[in-house]
């Protein structure tokens, strides 16, 4: 991890030694524009995470037809798990191999502004219509009143559940984590689990779940001056919460599940409950299409019954130009392009309701009204919707921060989970052990 950390802040340092030594009177090539530079021509490197086929697909095709229309212009795209990503672009900054673009998550966009990786996107921003975007949105790609990310789409967690098993063991849909736990608990029988709790090191999915905790009770991850919060009294609870749920309600391997892991076992119709977006249904869809009906979700689970509603976790999914490029304008207009209507409803398409739009104006058209899966899970739409209003990345509560994007990339809180549950360690002084290893992390960077 060490290794890692060093490897990003020689990067650090690489990236602004170039900066620095850009002293030319002419106009920075990644402010000028297509006009200005003439018909597009050059090569591309597109790094992406889209791996599920039909998204895959459709940004194949948008190059395939943006190289089309401009014949001296080749995208070579590569495609990278979310875990995978981000090691590639931390190591990959010290020697330059890094992409000209690239999506990313808002924790990664921070830890790249920092390290002055990217070029600020305001003039597409502007071209598309800065109007069309939320303001919170573009605010956690912004430093310096630039921003350096536009988002492609957006979506947010929510509980999802099995209609029928809640049906036959005569159970409502739960709205307190104590209703949650209880039903989960009753639903683990007959080769089905209420609830899988994952915490393999590799990914952020128990950080994702303390946060789900914590944030119901209104507290936070890290403190108002960005240091790492595992010890209050709140986030003892939420651990020791999620410790029982691993014990009555999940399967013992899931201590070493990741993200998709964890998504297939609903996706097989394992679990009675998960905590994703939309991406569910699809993945329902494809590996049990006889529980597409059986499926839905509603806002997570509170504290107490009579608590107000809040937003854990909001994912606006970004887009990033990086500096190296010697192409930018290229970047620009290939990501315009994605959000021209027909190609960005297309692409929305790819995984209904998993990706809703990250711009007005096209939630209400006809053709994005129309497609099945939007009609059929309104509600979730509305729920999703409503909980992206709501929340933020982890840890943006106090507003973009590196310290926000370490909390999640470094597998610490996952590695707390497993310390607890595999060596018995005890819940304070793994907790302790845990914070103290992040504020370490974030001193590196104060």
């Amino acid at each position: 991890m060490k290794r890692k950390l060093a490897m990003l802040m020689a990067g650090m340092m690489l990236v602004s030694g170039l900066a620095v030594g850009c002293g030319s009177g002419e106009k920075p090539a990644d402010q000028q524009t297509a006009e200005e530079t003439g018909d597009l021509k050059g090569d591309i490197t597109f790094w992406h995470s889209f791996t599920q086929g039909p998204r895959l697909e459709v940004i194949q095709k948008t190059a395939d037809l943006f190289m089309e229309e401009h014949p001296d212009v080749n995208i070579t795209i590569e495609t990278f798990s979310w875990g995978d990503f981000y090691t590639k672009w931390t190591t990959g900054l010290a020697s330059g191999n890094v992409p000209d673009m690239s999506t990313a998550l808002p924790g990664h966009v921070v830890e790249m502004m920092d390290a002055e990786a990217l070029v600020s996107l305001d003039d597409l921003i502007d071209d598309i219509g800065r109007d069309k975007f939320s303001e919170a949105a573009l605010s956690e790609g912004s430093k310096d009143d630039a921003c350096y990310s536009v988002p492609l789409y957006s979506h947010a967690q929510v509980m999802w559940y099995r209609k029928d098993l809640l049906d036959a063991a005569g159970l409502e849909v739960p709205k307190t984590w104590a209703e949650f736990a209880e039903a989960a608990k009753v639903l683990t029988k007959e080769g089905t689990y209420g609830c899988s709790f994952p915490c393999g090191s590799n990914d952020l999915m128990g950080t994702r779940f303390l946060n789900f905790y914590v944030r119901s009770g209104g507290g936070s991850l890290l403190t108002d001056d960005l240091q790492a919060d595992l010890t209050s009294d709140l986030a003892i609870e939420g651990i020791n919460y999620w410790l029982d749920v691993y014990k009555n309600s999940s399967p013992k391997d899931s201590v070493n599940y990741a993200v998709l892991d964890q998504a297939t076992l609903f996706y097989q119709g394992k679990t009675a409950f998960d905590f994703n977006s939309g991406f569910q249904i699809g993945g329902v869809e494809t590996n049990s299409p006889d529980l597409v009906d059986q499926i839905d979700c509603a806002p997570l689970p509170k504290l107490h019954a009579d608590d107000p509603d809040y937003g854990a976790e909001t994912s606006n999914i970004p887009m990033v130009v990086w500096a190296n490029s010697e192409h930018p304008e290229i970047c620009k207009e290939f990501i315009k392009k994605l959000y021209e209507e027909d190609t960005y409803i297309e692409f929305l398409e790819a995984t209904p309701v998993g990706m809703l739009p990250s711009i007005t104006g096209i939630s209400d058209t006809e053709a994005y009204q129309a497609n099945e899966t939007v009609q059929k899970f309104s509600n979730a739409v509305d729920v999703i919707t409503k909980t992206m209003d709501m929340g933020t990345a982890i840890g943006f509560e106090h507003g973009p921060s590196v310290q926000a994007g370490l909390l999640t990339s470094q597998g610490i809180i996952e590695g707390m989970f497993q310390d607890i549950i595999t060596n018995g360690t005890d819940v304070e002084t793994a907790a302790k052990a845990a914070e103290d290893k992040l504020n370490d992390i974030f001193s590196t960077v104060q």
